[in-house]
């Protein structure tokens, strides 16, 4: 058994914690949460130990690993804690919030051999690992343009301030819902290396935005387009979809599934005609041992458990891989300051360091 904590017991991290307390591979020893009365009613009521003071429950508990589900500017300072410590961790997304803060953190756990994964759980839904399996199989073609878009009814009138609506505590659209989109178009088709036409609108909300737009380039000439929109009640909850155009086909994933039209049949997708086909989520996805909001908050979970029993340090969504999207976001933010041009070439020299998959995706 994995001895576990839960660190934050907001929304997700309550998520987390059932989950974890279902799954049959996990111990669940303790929770921890500033708010002394959320943690007395999670004691009363559910029997689980809690702490308010995260170093005290690291010296009085012998754990293995560890959930943080904090507020996003702490991330930096408790995973590093918790590596310190020789724990395995699973960080909730966005990792950090600044890419400087998390270089250092990526090390350690490599150095230390600590299992890693932050928690973009789109890339657990069958029907996006389903489209970056396409790609990646060449069945499109040459990839030329990718649209990442994200829209909800989260904020729809001027509302009281939370440490999601808090600048510089990474609230806002950008980094709860364009972090999704643009993690899946890493996730299907890299990293681009340079954005441009940024546009960040506050609709209701007063110190974050509501609405993100910007155009992506690649360096074969390859573009990408994000469209964010937190503020958008035409959708009852939040609707995330990924298009990618080559030229050889196209394919439209969200959700529910994966919309692929070719060309030409490709050896890669057998049973797939010329013309359109559709690959749902409910065929493509495994069964969960415990459902919670979706399968995929549960299989994220089962992936991070199973890393650590296989020791597995090059899995899914990794800090490293996290820290693309971190840096894409700090692109995002430095097109408006004037300061781009260097996590650009940053990101280019990355991409070009991965070869083969990215050569064929962008053409460089």
């Amino acid at each position: 058994m994995i001895r576990t904590t839960v660190l934050g017991l907001g929304k997700m991290g309550l998520s987390h914690l059932a989950i974890a307390r279902a799954h049959p591979d996990i111990e669940l020893v303790a929770g921890c949460d500033s708010s002394t009365y959320l943690t007395d009613v999670l004691t009363q009521y559910s029997g689980l130990k809690c702490y308010s003071d995260f170093k005290k429950m690291l010296a009085e508990e012998k754990l293995d690993a560890i959930l943080i589900a904090t507020p996003s500017k702490i991330h930096a300072s408790m995973v590093r804690t918790a590596l310190d410590q020789g724990l395995h961790v699973f960080c909730e997304k966005p990792f950090v919030l600044d890419p400087e803060d998390g270089y250092p953190l990526a090390e350690l756990a490599e150095q230390k051999k600590l299992v890693n994964q932050v928690g973009y759980h789109y890339r657990f839904v069958g029907a996006f690992k389903e489209a970056a399996r396409i790609v990646r199989s060449g069945a499109l073609g040459e990839i030329h343009n990718v649209r990442a878009e994200a829209y909800g009814p989260v904020v729809l009138r001027p509302s009281g301030s939370t440490w999601r609506s808090a600048k510089n505590e990474g609230g806002g659209a950008l980094y709860d819902y364009a972090c999704h989109a643009l993690d899946l178009m890493n996730f299907v088709a890299g990293p681009p290396s340079t954005v441009s036409g940024v546009v960040r609108h506050g609709v209701f909300s007063r110190d974050v935005d509501d609405e993100v737009y910007a155009l992506f380039r690649y360096p074969g000439g390859g573009s990408a387009q994000l469209s964010v929109n937190w503020s958008d009640e035409s959708h009852r909850k939040m609707s995330t979809t990924l298009s990618v155009w080559g030229t050889k086909g196209k394919l439209v994933a969200d959700r529910q599934e994966c919309q692929i039209y070719l060309r030409e049949p490709h050896e890669a997708l057998p049973g797939a005609p010329k013309g359109w086909s559709v690959r749902y989520t409910t065929d493509l996805t495994q069964e969960v041992w415990y459902y919670l909001r979706g399968e995929e908050y549960s299989a994220q979970v089962d992936y991070f458990v199973q890393s650590i029993k296989m020791g597995r340090l090059d899995g899914e969504n990794s800090f490293r891989s996290a820290l693309q999207t971190d840096r894409l976001v700090s692109m995002l933010l430095d097109t408006e300051n004037g300061t781009a041009p260097q996590h650009a070439a940053e990101t280019a020299g990355m991409a070009g360091r991965r070869g083969g998959l990215w050569s064929r995706l962008v053409g460089s």
